[in-house]
Parts: structure tokens; C-alpha cells; sequence
């Protein structure tokens, strides 16, 4: 018998949604009506399910389909914030990084080494300050009440242990280097579908392909977007967290999005990367280009903070002078230089910055960069709550936040929030993981439900099988997308549940193997 997957109630499917989707539209009121399902969004259904409360929560598209699937899927400790006098935000970051890494998701969240290379770009100077900045973030993973055991002390390396961590770098001139440590996510979009689903567990019903067509503080005008129909959703509460898009549903809102690009590159460009690299930014003080090897394969190199203007895509495109400003950076520090045809896929978010600036006067526009990363909760003139700005590493916070304003506001039945100390699907402590019995990379990605996705290819070799030559996704893990965690199609599998579709000419390699895997078990669920 196949091993049954870890949370009892948690699994998402087309039935699912369809049958709950039936029960809300038009159905008795729900408690709280979350809007966006990112990780606020999925995060706010969670911290109002665990509180007792009834739940619906609706996204225009896909669990992680805007910002949340974009980021550099790090869970930073909010070191950046420490040099920019942001003390209250960079405590909080470290503290949630401490709670995704140790309790509530250590199967996804794990400590992630980076190499600062001392090459005579970074003069002694910028070198003292940058080994001040990494001895302050470790104080900061002291004060989170972080373990050692999770995030090592940092160190400066030899030359010779620099050219280790990373071959790649050009020899002439290298002093040697910093290593940093920070929390590092296997994937931004599996964050999202976990906490998902770990609402679901708790009684939330998570509706993707809903949209929002007008928002009240009594719930929501709402078309299903795949079969045209509209309807009502009741609630006594409303929270929107549709992050770039928050102020198209609640007036008032003003969102500086600003855009972060980064590059896809193949590992044997770059060759072994144990580390990532900061590379420093010329003429920033605190700004640097992070190289991430992904471990699949690829490598991502990023980011840039770029104001956009006008209307917001659904899916933003990196330009390209994002690429080339990248490709400068990471230039300047390697021995081959990594030319543009070398770049097999780029991608962009765009992050939801609550523009405080005055709407008139004449005075200097603030870069992005320079913007506020602290989170708002605001409630309008009708009573909606939304919540924007932030990030994702204090996602669980901003959720918090947005429920205990809705709990106030509308005198739900609610105690405080228990989402510190829940674990989501899949977490156990990290001897437990390393107990579980199924392949390292699907523990990473799967935790303790790892060997319930691999039974699935028991009877079936093909579910066994790599989907794509060299990527490690197996046919099994579309199954279980398709099961388990709510994707309704090949985009859904390919672009967020397992990523291959960041890569165009992967994406176009494996799209038959997924259709005809997506075709059968849709069809066995009908």
C-alpha cells in the first residue's frame, strides 16, 4: 500500500475545488475572505483556519502565481535592513527566518553558504565594513534565538579556500573571501503550496481560478474563471493581499512596484558552486548581485530594483537592460565572462512597495531601493483590510497582522495566532527528515511526504522516469501536483509546482510528456 500523505485533509484537487467552490458562491457567509493566494494571501487563510475561523480564500490564477514565484528564494535575516537604520524590520526578518528554518518549515528552509570574493573591486575598506556587516547579522541570529546548529558562524577564507568555493573566479588580484550564511527556500512556489495546503488541513477552502471583481467590506463580486460564471462570497471580514495588484481592488491603495530581475544560467557555466556568491554592486555600498546555484541544474544570478510604471502584467518580463546590468556585475568578478547566448531563461517579480510619497510637490523621487521594506496593514473607508509591502520571508507575519486587524474590526470569535509554532506539510525536525526514506532531493522538496510520492511509480516504471534529461522532477511529482496540491493544468505543473518552465527550452522539451501525465490523471479524478 502507498504511504498516505502527511496531512489528513490537506490535499487540493479539481474535485475539491469544484465542490467547495459550489458551497461558497452564494453559500452562508464565511468568516474571513482572503483575496490572493501568494504567500500572505495562502499565509492569512492559514492563520485564520488555525484560529478556528471559517475560511475562503480566491486567486484570479494559481497558488503562487505572481510575486511570491519570482523572488531569489532566500529567507533573509534582514542584515540589509540592519545597515539601512531599519532595526525593527531586520529583527523581524531574522526572527521569522528562525521560525521557517526550525520550526514550521526546515523540510523547505535550509541554511545556504555565501562567498563574498575579496577581488580588488572591493577595496580594504568596503571589505572591513562588509565583515562588520556579517558579524552584526550573526548578533541578529542570536537575538532571533536562532541555534548555531541552523546557521553557522560566519568566517574570512584564504585565497586558496575562495578559488574552492568557487573555480570560476578570476585569480588576479584575490585576497581571499567572506562566508556568510543565510536561509535559503528549495523553492518559493512549494512555500506557497504548502502553506495552502496546511490551510486546507485546517478547513480553509482554497479557490484558485476565482477572480475578484469587487470587493466590500461584506465579501465579494467573483467570477469563476474557468467556466465564465459569477456570483457573491459572503464574509464578515475581507483582507486583501493581492500584493501589485492590491490597489486595482481597494481605492486609496498606491503601490510603487519595483522590478527585480534574474538571470538563468546552466551549472557547468559557472562550474562546482558550493557557495553562492554576493558580488558588490560598483558605486553601492550595500547592494550586491547574488549568484544562486539551485542544485537542479541551474543557476540564478539577480537582482535588480527597478521602478516600474503604468499597468501591471500578469506575468512581468525582465528587459533587456536588467540582463546586461546583471551580466556586468557577475563579469567583473569571473575568469570567462558569461556571454548573453549563454542566458537560457530570465524572470521577473515585481515587489508591492506602499508608495507613502506625497502625490504632489516637487521634491526628490526615492528610489525603490531605498523604499521601505516594512509591511502595512490598512483598512479603507468600506471596512476591506489589506495588507501590503514586505516580503517574503515575514509573509507569516503579515498575515498575522492582517487577521488580528480583522479579528478586531469585526469581533470574530478568535484567539492569538498559532502559525510560530505549526508546522507545515510535510516539516519535521531535521533528524527526522534525514530518518525519512526516499531520495535527498525529494525530502527537500516533499519533507516527510517524500515517500508517498515516491510509491506512486510502484506499479507505474514511467512514473519513475526524469520528465527532462538532466532535471531531477520526475513523472511521480506531476501526479502528486495533480493529487495533491491543487494544479489544474500544465502551467500550474510546469511554471509553479515544479519549475521546469522557467527554462523556455525546457518547458517546451517536457510539454508533451506533461500533457499526456496531466490528461490521465485528470481524467482518473473524473
Amino acid at each position: 500500500m502507498s504511504p498516505s500523505p502527511a496531512a489528513p485533509g490537506s490535499s487540493l484537487a479539481a474535485a475539491r475545488r469544484s465542490r467547495e467552490l459550489a458551497e461558497t458562491v452564494g453559500g452562508p457567509a464565511v468568516d474571513v475572505l482572503v483575496i490572493g493566494l501568494g504567500a500572505t494571501g495562502a499565509g492569512a487563510a492559514l492563520d485564520a483556519a488555525a484560529r478556528g475561523l471559517s475560511v475562503a480564500a480566491v486567486d484570479a490564477h494559481d497558488l503562487a502565481f505572481g510575486t511570491s514565484r519570482w523572488s531569489s528564494k532566500l529567507i533573509h535575516g534582514g542584515l540589509r535592513y540592519l545597515a539601512s537604520g531599519q532595526l525593527d524590520v531586520a529583527h523581524e526578518s531574522a526572527v521569522e527566518r528562525g521560525v521557517l528554518m526550525e520550526r514550521t518549515a526546515p523540510h523547505l528552509v535550509r541554511a545556504q553558504p555565501f562567498l563574498l570574493p575579496l577581488t580588488p573591486l572591493v577595496s580594504r575598506g568596503q571589505a572591513a565594513l562588509a565583515w562588520a556587516g556579517f558579524r552584526a547579522g550573526d548578533t541578529l541570529r542570536l537575538t532571533a534565538r536562532t541555534a548555531r546548529a541552523t546557521l553557522p558562524a560566519p568566517r574570512r577564507l584564504s585565497a586558496p579556500e575562495t578559488r574552492h568555493l568557487a573555480p570560476a573566479l578570476r585569480t588576479d588580484g584575490l585576497r581571499g573571501g567572506l562566508l556568510s550564511w543565510d536561509g535559503r527556500l528549495v523553492d518559493d512556489a512549494r512555500l506557497v503550496t504548502a502553506v495552502a495546503r496546511t490551510a486546507a488541513a485546517h478547513g480553509a477552502r482554497i479557490l484558485t481560478r476565482v477572480r475578484a471583481l469587487e470587493l466590500t467590506a461584506s465579501g465579494a463580486r467573483v467570477r469563476d474563471e474557468l467556466t465564465g460564471e459569477e456570483g457573491e462570497i459572503r464574509a464578515r471580514a475581507v483582507i486583501n493581499a493581492s500584493g501589485v495588484w492590491a490597489g486595482g481592488l481597494v481605492d486609496g491603495i498606491r503601490i510603487r512596484p519595483s522590478r527585480g530581475t534574474h538571470l538563468i544560467l546552466r551549472s557547468d557555466h559557472l562550474g562546482p558552486l558550493p557557495a553562492g556568491l554576493h558580488i558588490p554592486i560598483p558605486g553601492e555600498t550595500n547592494r550586491f548581485v547574488l549568484v544562486l546555484p539551485q542544485g537542479d541544474g541551474r543557476v540564478y544570478v539577480g537582482l535588480t530594483d527597478e521602478p516600474v510604471e503604468g499597468d501591471i502584467p500578469d506575468v512581468p518580463e525582465a528587459p533587456e537592460t536588467d540582463i546586461g546590468f546583471l551580466l556586468d556585475v557577475l563579469g567583473s568578478v569571473l575568469d570567462v565572462p558569461v556571454r548573453r547566448e549563454d542566458v537560457v531563461g530570465a524572470f521577473a517579480g515585481l515587489r508591492p512597495l506602499l508608495d507613502t510619497a506625497p502625490q504632489a510637490g516637487s521634491g526628490a523621487v526615492a528610489r525603490t531601493a531605498d523604499i521601505s521594506r516594512r509591511h502595512a496593514v490598512l483598512t479603507s473607508s468600506e471596512g476591506v483590510i489589506t495588507v501590503v509591502g514586505g516580503k517574503l520571508t515575514t509573509y507569516r507575519r503579515m498575515a498575522e497582522d492582517a487577521v488580528d486587524a480583522a479579528v478586531a474590526a469585526r469581533r470574530l470569535p478568535a484567539g492569538p495566532s498559532p502559525t510560530a509554532s505549526l508546522p507545515l506539510v510535510g516539516a519535521a525536525s531535521p533528524p527526522a527528515l534525514d530518518a525519512v526514506q526516499a531520495p535527498r532531493h525529494l525530502v527537500r522538496r516533499y519533507g516527510t511526504e517524500a515517500p508517498a510520492v515516491l510509491a506512486l511509480g510502484a506499479n507505474d516504471p514511467r512514473l519513475g522516469e526524469r520528465v527532462l534529461p538532466g532535471h531531477p522532477v520526475t513523472a511521480a511529482e506531476l501526479l502528486w501536483a495533480v493529487r495533491h496540491e491543487g494544479a489544474l493544468d500544465e502551467s500550474d505543473v510546469l511554471d509553479r509546482r515544479t519549475r521546469i518552465g522557467m527554462v523556455p527550452a525546457d518547458r517546451a522539451a517536457a510539454l508533451d510528456t506533461v500533457r499526456e501525465l496531466l490528461g490521465e490523471a485528470l481524467s482518473r479524478q473524473g
